[in-house]
């Protein structure tokens, strides 16, 4: 490779940023469904020539779906699947469609587009295609191995005809996917003007630079950090709706000089329900990747550059290597409790780095039915949780694990949808107390005014959050149902088909997150700000805190230190993990 200026390598790199920023741009401005039109739940992504990402969001996945393509790839193909054990679990569930564009420029291959997002439906016996009672992948819907929807640029009509017969939402679904054929198609315009520009030799010559970097920086970076011993740590999902569980999720970690190494051994078999997470390689590399940069380094770029460092093993069988046809619909449990396993993985070395442990789930609020006018309708909303509380700050209230993820307005849902939003708001002392508090769950409020039938996913209501270097955990998720008559109805974390009348209103809480540090050692003014805004509670600033407040809320700073010097006496050590109360029954 011949030498490149940082400079040109910077402009390119930025350039790329901006097309795939330009991406999102056009999917949200063309998809009808709202789990991806308001809430982002899509994932872009830019290649070089052999598939490797250089501006994303995912890790590449290009690889392993185009090379079962015997005939080759030509221009104007563009390439659709969605099913998970065909393409080694580059989508997770049969309802992330994704789609690959080969860029070609001067009839050579010199890049790949690729977008995937969450469709509402795909057919199956639950609207939105996730069934709680699934026990193989064949109860959860239609699903697509990868095939090519543009043949040399002719639309394959069969798939479309195939994809509108098996589902719900057919014209969501058709909108959905030309939208991500349009997204990849902005990318392809985008890249093909950068080389345009700069030539192919100096745009080939900038991706591999910027690969490159990002090998020799997560080089350092592992060295740095990561322990030469074996180290362990184990997190639950309270169960896989189906009556079984806990399951436990078991991650080792070490490094050899300057490769680090990870294994699930000892995690538990794969679950009869749709709890399984069917994790590809590449997808555990990028989350790895991700989180490293994210908590010493946020500096790095973030491609593919750094794969080759990272060594995985998944035993095959168990809850994130299931076999097929094992159900995949309710993933993201394991999928979001991957994070709270490896920050606590990390943070047995370097606990003053790490994080604590989060809502660990997205949770689902699915209902369906048919309006006053005899029209069906059909929502699935992605719910957030609290962040856990991190080394330099609080963590965050009622937000998505994904930073790009949005809620759906709640004029949206009122307007579109037969239900009123009566609160949407941050559950007050649901984060765990600490130095730095963990995030407060989010607690919303519907009012039915159509009957129908809801689904509900989520988890952590027996499994709490963890708190980390003497923080508290967080509370726990709950959800219950109170019929008009004002029976109230306790609901599971995971359930389908709960019939709903109008004026039946469901209160449904997520899950905190754990605090970081000695709560003792949180600046007293804080406590007594977060008081009037409602966040915690005046009691909790007493208890967990040890701050004395006046009638004002003003800090009697007195009576604080008192209370703070009778807690240190009285309790018991702080430990460097507090699980709080685990329900293993």
């Amino acid at each position: 490779m011949s030498a490149i200026d940082s400079i040109t390598v910077d402009i390119i790199e930025n350039a790329l940023r901006n097309a795939k920023e330009e991406m999102d741009a056009t999917l949200f401005r063309s998809a009808m469904s709202p789990v991806i039109r308001e809430q982002h739940d899509c994932f872009p992504m830019i290649t070089d020539s052999k598939g490797r990402m250089v501006v994303g969001n995912f890790g590449s996945h290009v690889p392993e779906v185009v090379n079962q393509f015997k005939e080759g790839i030509f221009e104007g193909d563009v390439i659709f699947v969605s099913d998970p054990y065909s393409c080694g679990g580059s989508i997770s569930h049969i309802n992330d469609w994704m789609i690959i564009l080969p860029i070609f420029y001067q009839d050579k291959i010199i890049g790949y587009s690729s977008m995937f997002g969450h469709v509402m439906d795909v057919g199956g016996p639950v609207s939105s295609s996730m069934p709680v009672q699934a026990r193989t992948i064949y109860g959860e819907g239609v699903r697509f191995p990868p095939v090519k929807l543009y043949e040399k640029g002719v639309l394959n009509e069969a798939i479309v005809k195939i994809m509108q017969a098996n589902t719900r939402t057919p014209i969501e679904n058709y909108s959905d996917l030309m939208a991500l054929v349009a997204s990849c198609r902005t990318a392809e315009k985008r890249v093909i003007e950068i080389v345009s520009r700069f030539g192919e030799e100096v745009y080939n010559n900038a991706l591999q630079a910027l690969l490159d970097r990002t090998n020799i920086m997560m080089r350092q970076l592992i060295q740095n950090f990561l322990p030469t011993e074996k180290v362990s740590f184990e997190d639950y999902i309270d169960d896989d709706g189906l009556g079984n569980g806990p399951f436990k999720m078991k991650l080792t970690m070490w490094r050899e000089g300057d490769q680090a190494f990870f294994d699930w051994e000892g995690t538990d078999p794969q679950a009869p329900g749709p709890i399984n997470y069917y994790l590809s390689e590449p997808m555990f590399k990028m989350f790895i990747g991700s989180y490293l940069i994210a908590v010493y380094d946020p500096a790095i770029n973030f491609n593919d550059g750094f794969y080759d460092v990272l060594h995985i093993n998944t035993p095959e069988g168990c809850l994130m290597r299931p076999i097929a046809p094992a159900a995949l619909g309710c993933r993201t449990h394991a999928l979001s409790r991957l994070f709270d396993v490896l920050g606590g993985v990390l943070s047995l070395k370097t606990p003053e780095n790490s994080t604590a442990a989060g809502y660990g789930t997205s949770p689902y609020f699915i209902f369906s039915g048919k309006d006053q006018n005899d029209k069906s309708f059909h929502l699935m909303e992605v719910m957030y949780g609290g962040l856990p509380g991190r080394p330099h700050a609080d963590g965050i209230d009622g937000h998505s694990w994904w930073p790009a993820f949005v809620n759906i307005p709640t004029e949206y849902l009122e307007t579109y949808y037969p239900l009123l939003v009566n609160e949407y708001r941050t559950g007050m002392d649901s984060g765990g107390a600490g130095k730095h508090r963990g995030g407060n769950c989010n607690e919303k409020v519907y009012t039915f005014l159509a009957d129908g039938i809801v689904s509900i996913h989520d988890d952590r209501a027996k499994i709490q959050p963890w708190g980390i270097n003497g923080g508290d955990p967080g509370v726990s998720s709950s959800k219950q149902l109170v019929k008009k008559d004002g029976t109230v109805i306790d609901l599971p974390s995971k359930i389908d088909h709960i019939e709903v009348e109008i004026g039946d209103v469901l209160y449904f809480n997520t899950a905190g997150s754990g605090g970081w540090g000695d709560p003792l050692e949180r600046d007293a003014d804080y406590v007594s700000l977060e008081v009037k805004r409602g966040l915690v509670s005046r009691l909790k600033a007493y208890e967990a805190y040890g701050v004395e407040l006046n009638d004002d809320l003003t800090v009697n700073l007195e009576e604080t230190n008192a209370r703070r010097d009778e807690i240190r006496k009285t309790r018991d050590e702080l430990h460097s993990f507090n699980f709080g109360q685990r329900q293993f029954a």
